[in-house]
């Protein structure tokens, strides 16, 4: 990186964030996202998530400073130093899941999720689930409010509420998690070797209809869904030196 690295200010349309742009773009200088060498993206994990697919594969570096509710994916919101905290932050290249999903039309549908793809019930009757890793089933019948695969970017989101692991950002793993599970009540999820393909097969669908969901991206009643990570596709995240993703994994688990 520069290092002196030119900056472009995004922001998530709060008057906020919208404010907070322009204050560092009249103090920093800005540039149009296209030319600059690090994006500043203003709010909160939800619009970096919208950034990170925005300029996936771009090779530009995304910034976060946290300005909206949840900011597990930003960093402080500090306007001093801001170029000096740039240089001196750590990259962490991600990747993306890949879902598929055929519907009950027969339609596919296809997208990316960089926190998660969940399965979720669509009515008052629990989901009936055929859970196969690599086309061995590993789980005939999961009975459960719904089920996910999570990337370790997306441990700390969905995946944790639900009870699952917190995974290091640069673990080659990726966390299949239920959520509310009725049979087998003891299962609590597993972790998989992040080059596995995910199948999930919807028993009764017309009688138990089930949602997918990647990140924001919903399909209504599913019948068969794919999962596997999309290791060609690639987005890059700067950390504050002094409040890296490693430490934010320790901070989290040591919470009580």
């Amino acid at each position: 990186m520069p290092e002196s690295p030119t900056l472009a200010f995004v922001s998530s349309g709060t008057a906020e964030a919208e404010e907070a742009a322009a204050r560092l773009a009249d103090r920093y200088g800005a540039r149009d996202p296209q030319t600059a060498d690090v994006i500043v993206a203003l709010g909160g994990d939800g619009f970096m998530l919208h950034a990170l697919s925005r300029w996936m594969n771009s090779g530009k570096r995304i910034y976060g400073m946290n300005r909206g509710s949840v900011g597990f994916l930003m960093n402080e919101d500090r306007e001093d130093d801001l170029v000096a905290r740039i240089v001196a932050a750590e990259p962490e290249t991600i990747s993306p899941l890949r879902m598929r999903a055929i519907d009950a039309g027969g339609t596919e549908h296809g997208a990316l999720a960089i926190n998660e793809v969940s399965l979720l019930r669509q009515s008052y009757q629990a989901a009936k689930i055929r859970i196969s890793v690599d086309g061995h089933v590993r789980l005939e019948e999961l009975i459960c409010d719904g089920v996910m695969v999570a990337t370790p970017a997306g441990s700390t989101a969905y995946n944790l509420s639900a009870q699952g692991p917190i995974l290091p950002l640069d673990a080659p793993l990726l966390a299949l998690t239920p959520v509310s599970p009725f049979r087998p009540r003891r299962w609590r999820g597993a972790l998989l070797p992040k080059h596995v393909t995910v199948t999930l097969d919807i028993l009764e669908p017309e009688k138990r209809p089930v949602n997918a969901v990647a990140d924001h991206f919903e399909v209504k009643s599913v019948i068969h869904v794919t999962i596997a990570e999309a290791s060609e596709e690639k987005a890059t995240l700067l950390f504050d030196a002094n409040h890296s993703w490693d430490e934010r994994i320790l901070a989290e688990q040591f919470r009580y």
